[in-house]
């Protein structure tokens, strides 16, 4: 059995601060108010695959329908999200994805819809297909709309949609391959003014 060396300190992994000891604290000690004033959240989009595009657009409808103040950045592969050109087409693959499992295994045997999927079945030719073709199936019986459709709905929610200036300059994209909802082509620097004070989620 380990023995934790005397006088080890617990490093500091970005948690919540210590609670103040009681001998520290002032008799007149309040505790930090809550913050005030209207909500903002900052999105950012980085992953253009189908599976990591629906995070951030679900995230971003269900903060507008809160009333929250909404700005979605979408970066890198992110782009093709908002690109007209490929939204309509995004896939979803297992290779890589340990988490894939399929819920209706669960009528062949009990138990197999939590078993994660075999990586060397998505290397055969047409699985790629399949899973998007899939996974597409579902968002639908559950009546999410497909991306571009979401775009239309985020934008009517006045939510606020911005590409990044690097990645589209990388991808050479020119501005009329981009949904209509999206208000411009800014800069890091640009999105860190506009999302000062939100709170921040990164997909």
């Amino acid at each position: 059995m380990r023995t934790i060396p005397k006088g080890f300190i617990l490093p500091d992994f970005g948690g919540h601060p210590p609670a103040p000891v009681a001998s520290d604290v002032p008799s007149t000690y309040v505790a930090p108010a809550a913050p005030t004033g209207p909500r903002k959240l900052a999105l950012i989009c980085s992953k253009g695959n189908l599976d990591m595009a629906y995070p951030g657009l679900i995230l971003g409808n269900a903060a507008a329908g809160e009333g929250v103040e909404v700005h979605i950045f979408f970066t890198f592969w992110g782009l093709d999200i908002i690109n007209k050109k490929t939204n309509a087409d995004l896939k979803f693959t297992m290779l890589g994805n340990t988490a894939m499992h399929m819920a209706e295994l669960g009528y062949l045997r009990p138990g197999l819809e939590h078993k994660s999927m075999p990586q060397l079945i998505g290397q055969l030719p047409g699985m790629t297909a399949i899973a998007t073709t899939m996974m597409k199936k579902q968002m639908a019986d559950l009546e999410i709309p497909d991306v571009p459709e979401f775009l239309d709905l985020l934008e009517a929610a006045g939510v606020h949609m911005y590409a990044c200036k690097l990645s589209f300059d990388m991808m050479k994209m020119l501005e009329a391959d981009l949904h209509p909802g999206v208000e411009g082509v800014i800069s890091a620097a640009d999105f860190i003014e506009i999302s000062a004070g939100a709170q921040t989620i990164f997909v």
